[in-house]
């Protein structure tokens, strides 16, 4: 049986997941499908909010955290330099989302799918280092009480927005990543928060990969 995810896996996943499907999205836009435009980009735009959350919870807590600890600087320096890469590699595929919503050319949509693709290798290489190199210490201090202290500010402002996040962790996601979902909040919480609260996500997000 696989080995369960962390939940900083879990997002990563679905991150990964949201990347792709929407560069595939783009390339498979009708022309002029103005409604399809619209949809991907109201999924993109969720994908970024949601990116955005994870990244900046890490830069405000999780780096310094680590630093106070002793671990390697450059490191978390490099951690931090991503995420700005990150933040502009998002924002110009953003961009060029929007010109799709606008005008849903064939043009625009290559274009923008090929934003999508230049963003998902800085996305990419960047989750891929932060499991490689990261992910091992905060395994290492699952069990530190100063950790556990710090990690319950990683979590979003609202019940609500933490509803939306779980369903969108759960949107398209494999067995592996639901089951660790799960295994780290119970299935019936899950289930009842993006049932009953999740709807904006159910409305706004989840019809663009129907």
């Amino acid at each position: 049986m696989p080995e369960a995810l962390s939940m900083n896996q879990v997002i990563h996943a679905a991150v990964r997941r949201d990347v792709a499907r929407t560069e595939q999205a783009l390339r498979a836009l009708p022309e002029g499908d103005s409604s399809r435009a619209r949809q991907i980009q109201s999924a993109w735009g969720n994908l970024v909010r949601e990116l955005t959350h994870h990244h900046e919870a890490e830069d405000e807590n999780i780096w310094p955290f680590l630093e106070k600890r002793g671990h390697d600087r450059e490191l978390l320096a490099a951690m931090e330099s991503e995420h700005v890469a990150m933040k502009q590699a998002l924002s110009s595929a953003s961009t060029a989302i929007a010109a799709v919503a606008t005008s849903p050319t064939a043009a625009h949509a290559t274009a923008a799918a090929n934003a999508v693709s230049a963003c998902s290798e800085v996305v990419n290489a960047h989750l891929d280092h932060e499991e490689r190199d990261v992910e091992p210490i905060a395994q290492q201090l699952e069990d530190d009480p100063e950790w556990k202290a710090m990690a319950k500010k990683l979590r979003p402002a609202s019940i609500v927005d933490a509803a939306n996040s779980l369903a969108w962790m759960e949107d398209g996601a494999g067995e592996r990543e639901r089951s660790s979902l799960r295994a780290t909040i119970p299935g019936p919480v899950v289930s009842l928060l993006t049932l009953l609260l999740a709807r904006r996500y159910k409305r706004q997000v989840a019809p663009a990969w129907r």
